[in-house]
């Protein structure tokens, strides 16, 4: 798999990243394992967790497999604090102190002594921007942390924290930033790509494949074994409107005409657009997650790109 840097760093990354939210809910043991043999035999580096997923599960289940399916040193972990939940309810804490005893716990669970990309989950009016980023400029310089990074910022937010971390020598870039991004959510050009592209974050786009509407399984209704049939549907749904119908047959007919799929055409879409670094993927199994990394051989033609860019323009 080729890899790319992650923004203007020189850390350089697998341009498809394993997202591992789904290890230690809907993922067991075994289907963890084949996905990371499936990923790192396929050339793929970039490994991202957090510390809510599974609730700590994720973590503590890619820990045991370090070592074992793959040397600590062939990979770049990624994982992020900053959102948990509290007797039921979501917290969103970014204080210095939380955000510290978080990565500890990550470090713990996961059996290393630094993850290569710390991140925060999330933006939190509660705590002054100044005490979140000395959080990570602490952990870079303890050790803990090799490079930092942002998810579901703003464009705003993520200029001002790239601006706040390059004004005074010493502190750490901003290095990426994980938004939702893919051919039926193509808001983030509007403010967040030309943010990251003037200060010199990359993109980790995640849901690339619009929650899983864009292989087209749900184009004549909803499957029995899907997240739209699940408790999960309010997730799906937002994908489910007539303009997304539209651009999901537009990816069908290419996918047709290429003999490709429409998930290979979708991924290989967001994958090549300007500033991207690497799509976050997802698998419940290792079988669906090798019919995703069929994509790296890809590359859509320039007519293509442009009429999916046409009809899915927002």
């Amino acid at each position: 798999m080729q890899t790319r840097p992650l923004g203007s760093t020189g850390l350089q990354v697998s341009r498809l990243g394993l997202g591992l939210m789904t290890w230690g809910g809907v993922t067991d043991e075994h289907e963890a394992r084949e996905q990371l043999i499936a990923f790192t035999g396929a050339g793929g580096t970039l490994l991202d967790t957090a510390h809510i997923y599974g609730q700590g599960a994720s973590e503590e289940m890619l820990g045991g497999l370090l070592g074992d399916v793959v040397a600590r040193d062939d990979v770049v972990i990624a994982t992020k604090a900053g959102f948990g939940f509290q007797r039921g309810s979501r917290r969103y804490d970014t204080s210095r102190g939380h955000l510290l005893r978080c990565l500890d716990t990550s470090l713990r669970r996961l059996g290393v002594d630094h993850v290569d990309l710390w991140q925060l989950h999330v933006w939190s009016n509660s705590t002054p921007l100044e005490e979140t980023l000395a959080a990570l400029d602490h952990a870079v310089s303890t050790g803990r942390a090799t490079y930092v990074g942002v998810s579901n910022y703003a464009g705003w937010q993520t200029a001002q924290a790239a601006t706040w971390q390059r004004a005074v020598p010493g502190r750490t870039p901003i290095a990426s930033t994980q938004v939702e991004y893919s051919l039926l959510n193509r808001a983030v050009e509007d403010e967040i790509v030309p943010a990251a592209a003037a200060l010199g974050v990359g993109l980790l786009p995640y849901s690339p494949l619009a929650r899983g509407v864009l292989t087209g399984k749900y184009r004549t209704g909803t499957p029995s074994d899907s997240r739209g049939a699940s408790d999960m549907s309010s997730f799906v749904e937002p994908y489910l409107d007539e303009r997304a119908g539209q651009i999901v047959e537009a990816v069908a007919r290419a996918a047709d005409g290429l003999g490709w799929t429409p998930l290979e055409v979708a991924l290989a879409w967001v994958r090549d657009r300007p500033g991207v670094t690497a799509p976050i993927v997802g698998a419940r199994t290792a079988a669906q997650l090798r019919s995703v990394l069929d994509v790296e051989g890809r590359t859509l033609p320039a007519e293509i790109v442009d009429a999916l860019d046409d009809v899915s323009a927002h």
